[in-house]
């Protein structure tokens, strides 16, 4: 949880092919990167993260999209390091914490954000971001609960022209996005643009 603090930029990233994995990996690092989630949303995905933390140790490995306490035990055996879900589920709450996976759930309303606390979740993800709301929900949020220590990462709608936006909230740990990783440039091993886009995307948040 600290290093998604520090980071302050969590790369949500869909991999078709395992081979993708370390090459993707190894971009985000050159960039100053150390921190990536690999949704479980293909088949290739369990083996991407098992595949990353083989070459790189020091990756800070996340399994994203955990439905299921099933997919949890999956991704603590490829050594996921953290896992996160679009929503927030205790028997998977439950299970994260059992297993000592640092777990960071969904949450789009005061009902969900108050669930989390109530399992120990004072890191949340607020999605889906621009659907839910976006930043006046946030700062509609922050009254009741920011006295607790919540925290939140935006993903969902996320994007370029208004990462900075989010990010200098003062109720935002970090924002979560697939803008710089995304699928379609990881399938075509653009590589270049990714490290381009990814180095973009550190120096906003460094300037905001």
């Amino acid at each position: 949880m600290e290093k998604i603090t520090q980071t302050r930029l969590v790369p949500v990233a869909v991999i078709h092919d395992v081979a993708d994995a370390v090459p993707l990996a190894r971009t985000l690092s050159a960039c100053g990167v150390d921190l990536i989630e690999v949704t479980l949303r293909t088949p290739a995905a369990i083996e991407a993260i098992r595949a990353i933390r083989a070459e790189l140790p020091d990756m800070m490995v996340g399994a994203g999209t955990l439905l299921d306490i099933y997919q949890v035990e999956e991704a603590v055996k490829a050594g996921a390091l953290f896992g996160v879900s679009p929503g927030i589920n205790r028997s998977v709450v439950e299970k994260a914490h059992e297993l000592e996976l640092p777990f960071v759930p969904g949450a789009c309303t005061p009902s969900d954000v108050e669930k989390g606390l109530s399992l120990g979740c004072k890191l949340q993800k607020f999605f889906p971001a621009e659907a839910a709301g976006g930043i006046p929900m946030l700062k509609a949020m922050a009254g009741p609960y920011q006295h607790t220590g919540l925290k939140f990462i935006p993903l969902g709608g996320v994007k370029a022209n208004n990462a900075a936006d989010y990010i200098k909230l003062p109720t935002v740990a970090a924002i979560g996005g697939s803008w710089f990783v995304d699928a379609k440039l990881v399938q075509a091993k653009n590589w270049k643009e990714i490290e381009k886009l990814t180095k973009e995307a550190v120096q906003m948040v460094r300037q905001a």
